[in-house]
């Protein structure tokens, strides 16, 4: 009985231990869980990356600050590079498939290493994001990917 009391002892400190270890990082100290509530409320973000012939594209996508709504709730960003370099110099058209079925077509505008559009991504459901873009060797591209707004 003694040796049932005994294990019995040690698995629960071990579980308290255990318990305790969760609750520190790397350095030993208390994790700090005070922003965690505000955490939520910021707007998730999108970002997904996608071989088109060769080419790494990256979608994101990110709720439209105040004053910066390019035609929407959301701003649409798309990144194309190819050998690990962004590609400066392309043409870029753009299109959303809703979740109802209905579709939206924007060229996209270039803004620093990115293209970008605006569009309305505040229905939930599944959107279908995609690019078409022309590179400078005179070939088109085209590729998407889904976005799910809840």
């Amino acid at each position: 009985m003694k040796k049932v009391i005994k294990n019995l002892t040690f698995t629960v400190l071990s579980g308290v231990a255990i318990a305790g270890y969760a609750e520190m990082d790397h350095n030993h100290t208390p994790m700090d869980h005070s922003n965690l509530d505000t955490m939520a409320l910021q707007p998730k973000m999108f970002l997904e990356k996608k071989q088109i012939d060769g080419h790494t594209v990256s979608f994101h996508v990110m709720q439209a600050k105040e004053g910066m709504q390019h035609g929407g709730s959301h701003n649409l960003m798309v990144k194309v590079e190819k050998d690990g370099q962004t590609i400066s110099d392309l043409t870029a058209n753009s299109k959303v498939v809703y979740p109802d079925g209905k579709e939206s077509s924007k060229m996209l505008m270039k803004m620093g290493e990115w293209y970008m559009a605006g569009y309305d991504l505040s229905q939930n459901g599944e959107h279908q994001l995609m690019v078409l873009f022309k590179t400078t060797d005179g070939q088109k591209h085209f590729g998407g990917v889904h976005y799910m707004a809840d």
